[in-house]
């Protein structure tokens, strides 16, 4: 079983690049999910950064539309999820799907906006992508400020109505105002900054820091995420899985491919059936149980609610 942390499968349907029914230009889709094991894919609300104020909010609607007209309605064994109850309750044959937020551009300094996407279903939450919004700057902001008072109200939101904070894409600064008073952190997509000195992955005291919060980080299929070199394999994504370990993490590190948000891919992971190269892999390296963790439990178990 496979809980994916990260996909912007959504984007890609948005700009109508393909379709979730079948192989076409998509990375992942319903039948390569059905065939590799998947059992729950949370489908991140991603704006692109061209997008006005007053367009974002609109966009963002369209996706949620997009997730049940595309995702669901043709596929009655995909079903919404918004608590670790839903996931519980699927049919061995159903795959859980939840709405995510990837950077509060949507809701245009506007906490009512973020409340009307809780209850679209919406239940993690990233506070910015790359750049600087009302809420935070992120991992490429030249400023490299921390949260705003606005940021501050978001993260206490989020912590009231128990949905996750991914701390994925913050700067520094960001990152730790947000580690300080967030209940409920992760870092959906983010790699380890000891392999890959990139200013989207994460140091050691920030990965220490989501240990002890009992927090979950995603391990990312973005080659540049995953070496220097610019060519990644599995390999490469088993080193960072393990140096995670290494931290005292093997409970609180799974997976988020940032599938369909990505151009290059890592060998033998080029789309969502990849997940049968990546569990052969970790199954030579680690024991069934350890490997149940990484793949669907660690997530599953620090569902907030």
């Amino acid at each position: 079983m496979i809980f994916d942390a990260h996909c912007d499968a959504l984007l890609k349907l948005h700009e109508k690049e393909g379709s979730f029914q079948q192989n076409h230009p998509l990375q992942m889709n319903y039948p390569q999910m059905v065939a590799a094991g998947s059992k729950v894919q949370l489908f991140a609300i991603f704006l692109e950064p061209e997008l006005k104020p007053g367009q974002r909010f609109q966009t963002a609607l369209e996706m949620v539309n997009i997730f049940h007209e595309q995702i669901l309605k043709p596929n009655p064994k995909m079903k919404m999820v918004t608590s670790k109850k839903d996931i519980e309750a699927l049919a061995d044959d159903e795959i859980g799907a939840m709405l995510t937020l990837e950077g509060c551009e949507a809701i245009e300094g506007d906490l009512e906006k973020l409340k009307i996407l809780y209850h679209l279903g919406v239940r993690s939450v990233g506070l910015t992508w790359n750049w600087a919004n009302e809420v935070a700057d992120g991992a490429l902001e030249p400023r490299a400020a921390g949260l705003t008072k606005f940021g501050t109200e978001v993260v206490h939101f989020l912590n009231e109505q128990k949905m996750w904070t991914d701390v994925s894409h913050l700067c520094q600064a960001s990152f730790w105002d947000t580690i300080e008073i967030a209940e409920y952190p992760i870092a959906s997509h983010s790699n380890v900054y000891e392999y890959c000195p990139h200013p989207r992955n994460l140091k050691d005291a920030q990965i220490d820091a989501i240990i002890k919060k009992n927090g979950v980080m995603g391990i990312t299929f973005v080659p540049y995420f995953l070496t220097p070199k610019g060519e990644a394999t599995i390999l490469d994504v088993l080193r960072h899985l393990e140096y995670v370990c290494s931290l005292g993490g093997e409970n609180h590190v799974g997976f988020g491919s940032d599938f369909d948000g990505i151009s290059k891919t890592v060998q033998g992971l080029g789309s969502y059936g990849g997940y049968t190269n990546l569990v052969e892999a970790l199954q030579k390296h680690y024991s069934e149980a350890q490997v149940h963790k990484f793949l669907y439990k660690n997530f599953l178990d620090r569902f907030p609610q």
